[in-house]
């Protein structure tokens, strides 16, 4: 039996830990526990945010195709964190409650329409295989075009990556939620 008070995990850095500009970042941006575990590593720190920020914030793709992927690829990599607080940001984007329990199920989405079940097969053969398959990455480029095929791609590694971050260094959900 897993005793959670026990288990170990990689604790968040402290303000006294942080160099000054890593504080006053923090400080700016909204306190989520995932920033700070990013901060534990001050030389990835800043171009972590970065690479945050050029997908969430600057670029092409659609916000809310952009989060039906994004919680996929935390419903095939089971990051709790990664979830709970994208489904706050996927409301926010239009994504409806009946849409993210579609999005939760096991298996292959076929749920949602056309393009949403496309967005979680992307999501899922990234997350689980690696390597779109031929007949995926032909349809996002169709759909989508090169640059945004690519934007979509870019978005469900880093969200891949981000949550094999959480789980491992065993991040923990922040008491009151932030997002919603």
């Amino acid at each position: 039996m897993n005793d959670e008070q026990n288990a170990p995990r990689i604790a968040l850095p402290t303000d006294e830990e942080l160099d000054p500009e890593i504080q006053s970042t923090l400080k700016a941006m909204p306190p989520l526990n995932v920033f700070r575990m990013m901060a534990r590593v001050p030389e990835s720190f800043q171009p972590l945010i970065d690479f945050a920020l050029s997908i969430l914030i600057r670029g092409q793709f659609d916000p809310r195709k952009r989060e039906i992927a994004v919680l996929r690829v935390a419903h095939a990599t089971q990051a709790e964190y990664e979830w709970v607080q994208h489904v706050a940001v996927a409301k926010r984007v239009g994504v409806t409650e009946e849409e993210i329990e579609k999005i939760g199920v096991d298996g292959p989405v076929t749920g949602l329409d056309e393009e949403g079940n496309l967005l979680c097969r992307v999501a899922d053969e990234i997350s689980l295989r690696v390597r779109l398959s031929d007949p995926a990455l032909a349809q996002i480029i169709e759909r989508y075009g090169d640059q945004q095929a690519m934007e979509l791609i870019l978005c469900c590694s880093y969200f891949n990556m981000l949550s094999r971050l959480l789980e491992s260094a065993r991040v923990e959900l922040e008491e009151t939620p932030i997002l919603g």
